[in-house]
């Protein structure tokens, strides 16, 4: 979990955050829902994003039980990203859900990705690392822009142009020309 005493955050920012802090002691047991959102400002919030811009809802829906919260969280909306190919940024749609298990032990302990132990006693339970998290591995693994309805490229034209240019020329090899020849003959039988 990150823990905001072990930065030099300012006052604001930790204030800011907050909005993504349930509280829990006061609720009943039961089902809870909360809306929230997302946008630039809990990006610039949070020191180790390396998204600076987006915009999105969060759902997000506690079960409190006796001795556990399970936190459904569903975000919704896009993020500005950069292009793998060309540098330049894209809104790329975002889109994630997950469960989240939090457990009452001693001490604070990430057991897996899904389940978190929090002391016994604490009152709310931050979400905001979290959310990020959801929204950073809702991302595609390779990120570029679409092509138009012609079948181009979006990306900058002339950094395509430019990677056209510098793409490498394959030798043709001559000793593999045999070989190519068995493997065409073996795929008309």
């Amino acid at each position: 979990m990150y823990n905001f005493a072990d930065q030099n955050i300012n006052r604001e920012t930790v204030d800011y955050l907050k909005n993504y802090t349930i509280p829990f002691s006061g609720l009943p047991l039961g089902n809870h829902h909360f809306d929230l959102e997302f946008d630039h400002k809990f990006f610039e919030a949070l020191d180790y994003s390396e998204i600076t811009n987006g915009e999105g809802s969060i759902q997000v829906d506690l079960e409190k039980q006796e001795r556990m919260l399970v936190f459904d969280i569903m975000i919704e909306g896009w993020v500005t990203a950069i292009c793998d190919r060309c540098l330049e940024p894209l809104n790329q749609d975002v889109y994630g859900e997950e469960r989240l298990f939090v457990k009452f032990g001693d001490t604070y302990d990430e057991e897996s990705e899904d389940v978190v132990v929090i002391p016994e006693g604490s009152h709310e339970f931050a979400l905001a690392h979290y959310i990020y998290e959801m929204i950073k591995l809702s991302l595609p693994l390779r990120i570029v822009h679409p092509d138009d309805e012609n079948g181009n490229s979006l990306c900058d034209p002339e950094i395509i142009r430019k990677l056209e240019e510098l793409k490498p020329i394959k030798p043709v090899d001559p000793r593999w020309d045999s070989l190519r020849g068995l493997i065409d003959n073996t795929s008309e039988n």
